[in-house]
């Protein structure tokens, strides 16, 4: 006798089925995740999967929880506090690299799902010991966690066509486009022209990434130090 459809769906792993989401988002982009396409995928019909999602939203919130789950967050450790959040920091970006495509997802599941609160939970942690209030690590942390959400999405040349030769052609024509600018008008962009379209060396360009978002958050607090030092800085101030 043939499994009936709630037999199915109770046999549905919903970790394997974001995952299958993911590989179809990470291959077609986002449009292409839908409930009827997944089921194909596994085989069975639609109102199968209505008993783990709801509709493509709840599906596409399954994608970012299974993104943020394969942060491996680093042990504290004895280093300073912004050494230890860079290797924070650069453990959230490595699980994101691979799904530029999809990585804006995990903007919306850091404050609700476990991955991603122990994340948030962690940074704040390394923020207040390096002697921000805890009001001021919630502002530093939520904002360097979408800067670095936004280098992984706007990868130069990771959103182009995944066709080799398709990809090839358009990068071409995007450094053609720089090459025809005035040299005298624009010579440093002429002169890199080939790394405004796509960097020599990813793991460069996410490493220089993640030290301009540390460098940043170090300045604001030697900043705002200073300016409680003087006497600046205050509510009366921000007012």
């Amino acid at each position: 006798m043939p499994p009936t459809s709630s037999q199915t769906a109770k046999r549905l792993d919903p970790d394997k089925l974001a995952a299958s989401a993911l590989e179809i988002a990470d291959a077609e982009g986002l449009e292409a995740v839908t409930i009827r396409k997944l089921a194909q995928r596994h085989e069975v019909t639609p109102m199968a999967l209505y008993r783990h999602f709801s509709d493509k939203d709840d599906l596409l919130a399954a994608i970012g929880d299974r993104i943020l789950a394969d942060i491996e967050l680093p042990k504290p450790t004895g280093d300073r506090w912004d050494v230890q959040l860079l290797a924070l920091l650069t453990a959230f970006v490595e699980a994101l690299r691979p799904h530029p495509k999809v990585a804006g997802l995990t903007l919306y599941r850091i404050l609700i799902g476990e991955p991603g609160l122990a994340l948030a939970e962690r940074t704040m942690e390394l923020l207040t010991e390096g002697g921000f209030s805890v009001d001021d690590a919630a502002e530093v942390g939520r904002q360097s966690l979408c800067s670095l959400i936004t280098l992984v999405t706007t990868e130069p040349g990771a959103n182009e066509d995944t066709n080799p030769i398709a990809r090839e052609d358009a990068l071409r024509a995007k450094r053609a486009s720089l090459a025809a600018l005035s040299p005298h008008r624009y010579p440093l962009i002429t002169g890199a022209a080939d790394t405004l379209i796509c960097p020599a060396s990813t793991d460069r360009y996410y490493a220089l990434g993640i030290d301009l978002v540390v460098a940043g958050i170090r300045g604001v607090r030697i900043s705002r130090t200073l300016r409680l030092a003087e006497g600046v800085g205050g509510p009366k101030d921000r007012k």
